[in-house]
């Protein structure tokens, strides 16, 4: 039985691309619907040479768009043009930490910056290289483009950030190919404001990726007050140290969060981001269910 992973699906053919890098198109086995079994764009799966045959277990998976095994998600944030906001950064994170994926960071537009403006932001952004990979890029001098083609290598990854930071440039600039205008980006990636869109994996160097307009939305509406703590990674990490198991690192005595940051061993701004999302879901649910 062959294997290979599915990186189209188009009107209930899927596109599976196999070990060899040969691509076949195929229906899944009419017995899949009545166990309720839907292969999605990222699925491995294994097929003979009408049908896919079985679907293996899932590590993620995503429903805007429908796409699952995703590796990472590249977090595209501008340093200027515009201005670099930390609290969309913590923002982004929440959400895709919350998918349970690994985020990295990507910081566009350097050469925008003076020098003095540049360290100073890095300063700041040495705190989050603790948790994640962050690379700095400038599509003009294509410094660190070496970098993020190493961190893609051999993954499929989905795209996310802030509009305008430059995310179609690097596509453009890793894959020329693809010459993506700059208001093209969701269309060339399956985002289009067509009813029939589809999902697609495209060739990214030597890797694959994807669009999320699922965390380009940046909405909280599925987050609970209490799992908000487990997204900022940094946070968990000290919790265990709280006086209080569900200490919210807000209002509690002898919370380990609070005395890291009044150390400054916590960047002021990743421990304000964190009271801003949890009062924006908050005002969202002024009823919030807590998880069962």
């Amino acid at each position: 039985m062959d294997k290979g992973r599915i990186i189209k699906l188009v009107g209930g053919l899927y596109t599976v691309l196999d070990q060899d890098n040969k691509r076949h198109t195929l229906k899944p086995l009419g017995i899949f619907r009545h166990r309720n079994i839907r292969p999605k764009v990222g699925d491995m799966v294994e097929f003979n040479k009408d049908s896919i045959t079985k679907v293996e277990e899932r590590n993620n998976d995503l429903y805007r768009p429908l796409i699952a095994n995703v590796d990472q998600v590249l977090l595209v944030n501008s340093a200027k043009d515009p201005d670099f906001s930390f609290l969309l950064l913590d923002k982004f994170i929440t959400l895709i930490e919350s998918n349970h994926i690994l985020p990295v960071i990507i910081v566009t537009k350097i050469d925008l910056m003076k020098d003095i403006e540049l360290e100073a932001l890095k300063e700041k952004l040495a705190y989050y290289e603790k948790l994640y990979k962050v690379i700095y890029f400038s599509s003009v001098t294509k410094e660190n483009l070496e970098s993020i083609e190493a961190v893609t290598k051999d993954k499929v990854n989905v795209l996310a950030g802030q509009t305008g930071a430059g995310k179609s440039t690097i596509l453009n600039t890793i894959n020329p190919d693809l010459d993506i205008k700059t208001n093209e980006i969701s269309k060339a990636l399956g985002r289009g404001k067509h009813t029939t869109r589809h999902v697609e994996l495209i060739e990214f160097g030597q890797g694959f990726i994807a669009d999320t307009p699922g965390f380009s939305s940046l909405e909280f509406k599925e987050m609970t007050l209490e799992n908000i703590k487990y997204y900022f990674v940094d946070f968990f990490e000290l919790s265990h140290q709280c006086k209080f198991n569900e200490c919210s690192h807000i209002h509690e005595p002898g919370c380990e969060v609070k005395k890291q940051l009044e150390m400054g061993n916590i960047l002021p701004e990743r421990y304000n981001d964190y009271i801003h999302i949890y009062n924006e879901v908050k005002a969202l649910k002024p009823m919030y269910r807590r998880d069962k």
